[in-house]
């Protein structure tokens, strides 16, 4: 059931040494290609990144947060094309966590790292510091990117009681049980 798939999905930022294997990367792909967007507009691209020395440079993104990228197996970068959609970081948020939520069902751990608004330690930008990394057209916008691994490391499953149902509303703010 996709509530328990939820319930059990953590993020995560420690991966071990096994691969994530051809058919697994082509899941998480197609995860993602399956996406809702706006007016079916579909303005994302992907860039799948399993090179050592790429996934090196796209630990080093941004000021912090991004450092684990160096242990994962692959990152996937999401970008979009602005001018096909003005809800472009919408429709990327979808799509990854539609991947995020694909991986945990494979039995992969993957963590979401912020790259729009983000600097990187020197104080220039980590959106351009990835479009140069990849030689990706000045014109698309990074959204984020999505660490991907086996997980090398355990964390508890939310629990439903714990959840803060007190930011649930029903027909007005304020009212904290249905009609």
């Amino acid at each position: 059931m996709l509530l328990e798939l939820l319930q059990e999905r953590r993020s995560i930022r420690r991966y071990s040494e096994e691969e994530v294997k051809g058919e697994d990367v082509q899941t998480l792909v197609q995860a993602a290609l399956l996406s809702p967007t706006s007016r079916d507009s579909q303005p994302w691209q992907f860039v799948i990144v399993d090179d050592e020395t790429l996934l090196q440079k796209l630990a080093q993104a941004k000021a912090g947060g991004s450092s684990f990228v160096a242990g994962a197996d692959l990152a996937i970068v999401v970008a979009a094309d602005p001018e096909l959609s003005d809800v472009w970081i919408e429709d990327c948020a979808i799509a990854t966590t539609n991947m995020h939520n694909m991986a945990a069902a494979l039995g992969l751990g993957s963590c979401w790292v912020q790259i729009r608004r983000r600097q990187r330690q020197d104080g220039g930008s980590s959106e351009k510091f990835v479009r140069d990394v990849l030689d990706m057209p000045g014109g698309y916008r990074v959204d984020c990117l999505l660490a991907v691994g086996h997980p090398d490391e355990e964390k508890e499953a939310y629990q439903l009681e714990d959840l803060p149902y007190d930011r649930i509303h029903y027909n007005q703010y304020g009212q904290d049980t249905p009609d």
